[in-house]
Formats: structure tokens, sequence, C-alpha cells
């Protein structure tokens, strides 16, 4: 399994620590880029040499939301091949057809339970460090 580089784009500070608690527990060996707003990130991602393989992106966040962010990324030559996929307590169907027009690779509900959360993270996880990913 390849090891990603996953961009987390989350205002939450217990939904970060959710995250890096499921990978420690899980054993895997991905690195984790920790950014609280669409903002942060995409200063991350001008000044970084090495773009991240996925991001895990939040929808309800201030400064710039989720749906902006992902707006932002599409327009980009480079940025717009990067998978995104949302990972959200917002079950609302207009986001989610919004999401997917605009060009989400996923969107994901984050179940209460941790066990749930779990398995929905290490199958996201799974899927994308076996997927051929477009490395441009």
């Amino acid at each position: 399994m390849k090891k990603l580089k996953i961009l987390l784009i989350e205002d939450d500070a217990i939904e970060v620590m959710k995250l890096n608690r499921v990978i420690a527990t899980l054993k895997l060996n991905h690195q984790i880029i920790e950014t609280n707003n669409g903002e942060e990130a995409l200063e991350f991602l001008e000044e970084s040499q090495e773009l991240p393989d996925i991001i895990l992106l939040d929808l309800n966040m201030p400064k710039i939301n989720g749906l902006e962010f992902l707006t932002i990324l599409k327009r980009d030559k480079t940025l717009r091949f990067i998978p995104i996929v949302i990972l959200t307590t917002s079950n609302n169907n207009k986001d989610l057809l919004e999401c997917y027009r605009v060009g989400v690779s996923g969107y994901v509900l984050k179940p209460l339970k941790y066990e749930d959360y779990k398995v929905k993270i290490q199958t996201i996880l799974m899927y994308w460090s076996t997927n051929e990913l477009i490395n441009t």
C-alpha cells in the first residue's frame, strides 16, 4: 500500500485529533498536513514543492468554506487533478450535488460513532493508496 501525503482541511480540533487517532490506531504510515481552513490550505498549496496525493476537506469552515475551496482548486490547471474527498456532517442533498457538479472525488458523512468513523477513514485511505493517482 502506497504511503499517502494527505492534506487535511478541517477547522475543528477534535476532528483533527480523531483523524490522527485513527491513522495511529490503524498503524498507517501516511503523512498528514493539517490546515484549519481553505485560505490556509491555498497558501500551503501555493508554497509547497510537493503536492498532496489527496485532500480531505470539511465543508463548514470560516473564511473560505469547503465548496468555495473546491471551486478555486478545480479552476487551477495543476491543482485540479488532486483528488478531494469531502468529510462532513452535512447530509444536505444540495451540498452533495453541488460538490459533485464542481468535481469532488468523494463525499463522506462523518458518523457519530468513533468505530464507524474509523471504518470509513480506513476505507477511504485504502482506496486512495491503491488507486493509480495522476501525478502531474
